[in-house]
């Protein structure tokens, strides 16, 4: 039995999520934040929840924002995939940092690292996202945003 294009767009996008930032939310936590592996344990266990919940709407998100700017060149790419991911994720994550037991000061330092990251990262996990999509026969971007009633 095949899934539907809505259901296997859901489980890419949600498997890519939860791969990719539980590594790097997670070294992030503990080295640059500071909080202690059971902290860390925590938000990711949080995190991963939230991941559940967003990566979804980010992978629609994502698809929107870069078609809307439609960059051509590989700088241009790698612009608005970490704007993306900046403008999606911060947010998200200062509630996973703030759930997770993080101080204030702790959680907007995790923040400016996790911002930091997402300006190196954006490109990594589009491409990243981009692949494990294609393993799951999805063509392109996934699902066009246009398409979720269908």
């Amino acid at each position: 039995m095949r899934l539907s294009e809505r259901m296997r767009s859901f489980l890419a996008d949600t498997l890519a999520l939860i791969l990719f930032f539980t590594v790097t939310s997670g070294l992030n936590e503990r080295f640059v934040a500071g909080m202690e592996w059971g902290e860390v344990a925590v938000s990711r266990s949080v995190g991963a929840v939230l991941m559940v919940l967003t990566a979804r709407p980010y992978g629609l998100w994502r698809s929107w924002f870069m078609a809307r700017l439609d960059p051509r060149t590989g700088g241009a790419t790698l612009l608005a995939d970490s704007a993306a991911l900046l403008l999606f994720q911060v947010p998200i994550y200062l509630v996973i940092l703030l759930v997770g037991g993080a101080d204030v000061g702790a959680a907007l330092r995790g923040c400016a690292g996790f911002a930091a990251l997402m300006l190196v990262l954006g490109r990594p996990y589009g491409l990243w996202l981009e692949w494990v999509r294609a393993r799951f026969g999805l063509a392109g971007p996934g699902q066009k945003p246009m398409s979720l009633g269908g």
